[in-house]
């Protein structure tokens, strides 16, 4: 069966630690639910999610010679009054220059318990026109369960000089939003859980559903749910089809803060998809403006 042609697995990563060339960084981060305060939708109200560093869990064991990079401190704007909003050009290219990144080397990501963080990072890169990357098939969790060599030594990848070329068109704002929603030949979709896309109760993101007439691809469905590998590439194109059709292109990926529709984007591009954008505000900046349309249930 095929795989997404931007995975690699456990065993080709394994063979491939001492390329000089490699790059390899656990991009985990842990969130934390706080209790949702209902009454409260002001425009300026931030999502209900804390999230926190999995740094602690790298320093105690990643993969050998892996390094580590902080989404929400070095790879988002933290200027931002929403979480994780992409990053300048010269910041993102400061960062990856410090960690070792250039054109001449390959950058394999990974995370724990979800592949969505490491996707984001993914999108990162080739936001800012970076394609030699890939994503660790199963993840942390497997090249544990596998019982793969782990380490707790830093990285001592060298200093690179990355240079960014961005491409404006892979990411869109609240009034191409807007803009969309009167464009019949548009398609949202949006990558939450079933129970929040149908949700008629208020969630962290502020008021319940979706932006109307989305679609919805849940980003459980694009993993395997025993191994949690993504799916193969027969099982994640019968899902696209059932959403987007030659007559209704281009579309919006979306979800509650940018993270999980990465997953979504990172399945396209596998299918040869290349230009579909997230809408990196997602539901955190949507939900909580009451003059934007929600639909729900």
């Amino acid at each position: 069966m095929a795989k997404l042609r931007n995975l690699v697995d456990t065993t080709w990563l394994a063979s491939h630690l001492k390329d000089t060339s490699l790059r390899v960084f656990d991009c985990t981060m842990k969130s934390e639910h706080t209790k949702l305060d209902s009454s409260n939708l002001a425009v300026e109200r931030k999502p209900s999610n804390v999230y926190v560093s999995g740094r602690p869990e790298y320093d105690a064991a990643h993969i050998p010679g892996a390094g580590f990079l902080d989404i929400q401190e070095e790879l988002s704007d933290t200027t931002s009054s929403l979480p994780f909003m992409a990053p300048s050009a010269e910041k993102f290219a400061e960062t990856m220059s410090r960690h070792g990144v250039d054109q001449n080397t390959f950058v394999v990501l990974y995370s724990s318990e979800t592949p969505a963080w490491a996707t984001r990072v993914w999108w990162l890169l080739r936001l800012f026109g970076f394609d030699e990357t890939a994503v660790l098939d199963g993840g942390w969790d497997l090249w544990q369960k596998e019982g793969r060599p782990i380490s707790q030594e830093p990285a001592n990848y060298p200093p690179a000089c990355f240079i960014p070329k961005p491409r404006p068109h892979l990411v869109v704002q609240k009034d191409d939003v807007i803009a969309a929603l009167s464009n019949e030949s548009h398609t949202l979709i949006n990558t939450l859980s079933e129970e929040l896309f149908f949700s008629k109760e208020p969630n962290r993101y502020g008021r319940p559903g979706r932006i109307p007439g989305s679609k919805n691809i849940p980003f459980p469905s694009l993993l395997d749910p025993e191994s949690r590998k993504f799916q193969e590439t027969t099982q994640c194109q019968a899902l696209v089809e059932k959403v987007i059709s030659p007559t209704q292109s281009p579309a919006i990926t979306y979800c509650g803060g940018g993270i999980t529709a990465t997953m979504l984007d990172f399945v396209l591009v596998g299918l040869g998809h290349e230009g579909i954008p997230i809408y990196d505000g997602s539901l955190s900046e949507w939900a909580p403006d009451t003059s934007l349309p929600m639909e729900c249930g």
